[in-house]
């Protein structure tokens, strides 16, 4: 099998039979995080904002498990319970992004699992090989802009 289930300790388990993300080639899916205190495994108490955040570093935790960054997420499906406090989520949803922000869907839900205001789950490309591609160059025929030269060259970037 070419995937790999994703999990880390800061970060809660999975609370049913799924994994809390799979990675699969360059392709990463988490699935819906809650806003679970790694620890205690409890939803946090607090208002959107607070269980916001949680769910943000809990998907942080995730990321870090791969080496990855919150601007390795190319897209997010945000479930919330109340609509009318969009507002408020989106402030601190702000705060863990920067440009160029994921592309993001937002849907009501009537409940979510243990009584959580808002699950996340996230899309995510691992682009590390290729960014140090571009840092590195063709190293085999020392061009150094991330471009293959002529000839018969060949090195770990594919360049020939």
């Amino acid at each position: 099998m070419f995937s790999q289930a994703i999990s880390s300790s800061n970060a809660p388990q999975a609370i049913g039979p799924y994994s809390a993300g799979i990675k699969l080639g360059d392709f990463v899916y988490l699935s819906g995080q809650l806003p679970m205190d790694p620890i205690s495994g409890e939803i946090v108490n607090g208002e959107i904002q607070e269980q916001t955040a949680q769910v943000l570093k809990n998907i942080e935790a995730l990321l870090k498990e791969m080496n990855l960054e919150m601007r390795h997420i190319v897209k997010t499906t945000v479930f919330m319970s109340d609509l009318s406090e969009f507002n408020a989520m989106n402030e601190v949803y702000a705060s863990f992004f920067t440009q160029p922000y994921p592309a993001r869907s937002t849907v009501q839900v009537a409940a979510l699992p243990k009584g959580a205001k808002i699950e996340i789950e996230c899309l995510v490309i691992d682009t590390l090989v290729y960014e140090r591609q571009m840092q590195g160059g063709c190293q085999g025929c020392g061009s150094g802009h991330g471009e293959c030269c002529e000839g018969d060259c060949q090195d770990s970037c594919g360049c020939k």
